[in-house]
């Protein structure tokens, strides 16, 4: 019997990217709202991508069919 499909998990397929390498990229968390109160190098610090680790990793691929 074949293996099963998955379906694409839609909030997981705008969150995250995988890289033709294979690792996974999302957006730091914290900077949305609430701003005034941190750092100007706080913000910074989470501006771009930050790439996930280990079983996070292994689970966004799984849900997003990478």
């Amino acid at each position: 019997m074949p293996k099963l499909k998955l379906k694409t998990h839609s909030g997981s397929k705008d969150r995250f990217r995988v890289t033709k390498n294979g690792r996974v990229r999302a957006r730091h968390s914290g900077k949305n709202h609430f701003l005034q109160k941190k750092s100007g190098a706080n913000k910074r610090k989470l501006a771009g991508l930050d790439t996930l680790q280990g079983a996070n990793s292994k689970t966004v691929k799984l849900r997003i069919g990478a």
